[in-house]
């Protein structure tokens, strides 16, 4: 290498380590293969990740849009999937359309399974993706490619999991072994099941540990309301169920087995300050 060529590869070292400002994450996207469900599950240090990042449509596909960030890719990316275009037909749509293809990282899955991902020459490294049966992973800035072997592995150890936990157990692993580089700030874990709203959104925006605020929020969520949104209206019945008592009898049934654990909830009762995990 001549010295020009040294100095050269110097600056664009120094100038990478100097652009913090871009969301650099890595995220895990797939369908789970009981329900039919997509999840994406989201880690990184920026913030509110939740907010850009993760998008899924029930019965659609699920994405993830990553890097130097391009917002434009999650709603139209759905668009395209519901039209009926295969992931492979969205992600060359997406990426041509895109003057700045080089600097985005983006994977998805549609509704048949097919799985696409792109991680542009202009990512800041460590940088990748992985497609594997059902899922894919894929992160920049991290701390090298041991992140998403890992996360991907834990993924498939835990195929015993509610696939909500599977998802947050997946990241969790790939934070041990290094995670995003720069540090931690945000979480976010979205699915969506057959309906065009969520069956759960849980967002962590600002937070010195937001991976383990994200696995507590997901507790949280199995104490009551994964059982009250049972009722919700749907397509198919758009009353859902309104009769209070009858849903208050089947949340207290499917919660029988937590009877005498405590909430992780920081709900408060204004009726009883001092208590915790109250009522939706």
């Amino acid at each position: 290498m001549t010295e020009q060529a040294a100095r050269q590869a110097d600056s664009i070292t120094v100038r990478r380590s100097l652009l913090p400002r871009r969301i650099m994450t890595w995220s895990l996207v797939a369908r789970d293969p009981a329900t039919g469900a997509f999840g994406v599950a989201v880690a990184t240090r920026f913030f509110a990740v939740g907010a850009l990042c993760p998008h899924a449509d029930g019965g659609v596909g699920a994405l993830a849009t990553q890097a130097l960030i391009n917002p434009t890719f999650g709603p139209r990316g759905l668009r395209l999937l519901r039209e009926g275009l295969t992931a492979h037909q969205v992600l060359d749509a997406l990426v041509a359309s895109d003057p700045g293809a080089a600097t985005r990282q983006l994977h998805l899955q549609d509704a048949r399974g097919g799985l696409a991902a792109h991680t542009g020459a202009g990512c800041v490294p460590w940088c990748g993706h992985l497609l594997r049966e059902g899922y894919s992973v894929a992160g920049n800035m991290l701390a090298g490619p041991q992140v998403l072997d890992e996360t991907a592995a834990a993924y498939e150890r835990a195929a015993h999991l509610p696939f909500a936990r599977r998802l947050v157990q997946a990241l969790r692993a790939g934070e041990a072994v290094g995670g995003d580089k720069r540090g931690r700030q945000s979480a976010a874990l979205r699915i969506h099941t057959d309906q065009e709203y969520p069956a759960l959104d849980l967002r962590v925006d600002d937070h010195d540990d937001p991976l383990a605020e994200l696995e507590r929020l997901e507790a949280v969520s199995r104490e009551r309301f994964v059982h009250f949104a049972r009722f919700f209206a749907t397509r198919e019945a758009p009353g859902g169920v309104w009769d209070r008592s009858v849903i208050e009898a089947a949340i207290a049934q499917a919660t029988q087995a937590q009877a005498g654990t405590p909430s992780r909830s920081r709900a408060t009762d204004a009726s009883a300050p001092a208590a915790a995990g109250g009522r939706a």
